[in-house]
């Protein structure tokens, strides 16, 4: 059943499409009439309107009935046509408030939408300095480590340098013993 159909809330749609996130406040603005069966009847019926089937239709039937009554196989409606104009007349009355309904309302769907994008860019704005600045953290802390490595390094090849050194000295002294201990 149409009229059964729920507007969809934040946390069913959240789940499933996280980049509408923004457009999730103006989730209410989705249909141009509401949504119970009347809404949704009058939203088909007002954008009917303006597609080619509805102008054939309408036409064929405008034919059909100035046809039967020119010649003659009915006389319900003779030239002027007043029947005819009083439809047309009728038609309109409905017509044009529901045009104006739907125009009215995707406004401010658009305008909503447009708020969402807003807050989306401006949510992607301040994403990107976060990174921006996440990333001159990371290279300033990266430039110390390296700073640091460097440090050790040298540190590592002094200390090699001293234990080279000190193996050196205390071969040349076991050496330099080694003959008095035997004579």
């Amino acid at each position: 059943m149409e009229g059964d159909q729920k507007t969809p809330t934040p946390v069913a749609i959240a789940p499933h499409a996280h980049h509408f996130r923004f457009h999730v406040p103006h989730v209410h603005l989705s249909s141009a009439f509401g949504d119970d069966w009347f809404a949704l009847k009058a939203e088909a019926f007002a954008r009917f309107f303006g597609t080619p089937e509805f102008l054939i239709a309408q036409t064929l039937i405008v034919i059909f009935w100035i046809g039967l009554n020119v010649l003659g196989y009915s006389q319900f409606d003779v030239y002027p046509f007043i029947l005819l104009n009083l439809a047309f007349s009728l038609q309109a009355a409905y017509a044009a408030p529901l045009i104006l309904l739907a125009q009215t309302r995707q406004a401010d769907r658009d305008k909503a939408h447009a708020d969402a994008d807003a807050q989306h860019r401006e949510a992607l704005a301040a994403a990107s300095e976060q990174r921006q600045v996440l990333a001159a953290q990371e290279t300033a802390q990266l430039l110390r480590l390296v700073e640091q490595n460097t440090q050790l390094t040298d540190l590592v090849k002094q200390l090699t340098e001293r234990v080279e050194t000190l193996t050196v000295e205390i071969h040349r002294a076991i050496v330099q013993r080694a003959p008095e201990s035997q004579g």
